[in-house]
């Protein structure tokens, strides 16, 4: 809350200690680390739930079935079969990222409580662009050597342009694991602002009571029920996109495309 008993909207961003204390030097459990806790045990037990191999496979394990086809055949079809040995590593970071998106909007504050979306951390997003644009510096550099650098020079490109060329795709190529974190980022962040703005109308509305304040609240409610059900499908989107994402950029490191 901020100063006046006014809902400030950036609150539930802030990153509190819930053991030790946060400064320089200094190690603490905050609520950000149990939210990332709690998405990877929401992970193990989806998948856990989901690895019976019943010759009449379940609700449950169809999912998880469905999930990993869904995750083999995006890759395949951006990097062909070499792609197989990618697909962990894709599956894995985008659960992580729709559960972490999911659980930010876990309706837990009608008990005291306050869910903390990870992914609305630009240091947490970042860092999972960075390991997927290691993985296509790695392996591009591991399997073409000095062959990697002509990725920055389209085919077919004439002699005398070569060097523009050349320097705005490696601008655009270094730019992409900012821009990976970045949308993820921006998106999450924005869903729960509005969420929360629209929260502070009902509050303030309902602080007098009047015929103006009830339409308020009401139409406040409405629209908070209706981003909600938006935040679900941008939750999903931008893991796939995430995800989509990372596979093709890992594809340019594999076929040098």
């Amino acid at each position: 809350m901020a100063e006046g008993g006014e809902i400030d909207p950036m609150h539930q961003f802030e990153v509190q200690p819930i053991f030790g204390t946060l400064g320089e030097g200094s190690i603490a459990f905050t609520n950000s680390t149990v939210w990332m806790l709690i998405a990877l045990a929401g992970l193990w037990l989806f998948m856990w739930g989901g690895m019976k191999r019943e010759l009449v496979p379940g609700r449950w394990q169809l999912a998880v079935e469905g999930i990993t086809g869904f995750i083999n055949n995006m890759i395949s079809t951006s990097i062909g079969p070499e792609g197989k040995k990618y697909v962990p590593y894709i599956f894995t970071i985008f659960m992580f990222i729709l559960f972490a998106n999911m659980l930010g909007l876990v309706p837990i504050g009608i008990f005291g409580g306050h869910p903390f979306t990870v992914t609305s951390h630009f240091v947490i997003t970042g860092t999972m662009a960075v390991m997927s644009f290691s993985i296509v510096l790695i392996v591009g550099f591991w399997r073409h050597k000095h062959r990697f650098f002509t990725l920055f020079i389209p085919h077919g490109t004439p002699l005398p342009m070569v060097p523009l060329i050349f320097l705005i795709e490696f601008i655009s190529f270094m730019v992409r694991p900012f821009s990976l974190g970045l949308r993820l980022f921006i998106a999450m962040t924005a869903g729960h602002i509005l969420l929360k703005v629209f929260a502070s109308f009902i509050v303030q509305a309902l602080g007098g009571i009047s015929a103006s304040g009830i339409l308020v609240a009401v139409l406040s409610f409405a629209l908070i029920v209706f981003i909600s059900a938006l935040e679900i499908l941008v939750c999903a989107i931008q893991a796939y996109v995430f995800a989509l994402l990372s596979t093709l950029y890992i594809n340019d490191a594999v076929n040098l495309h």
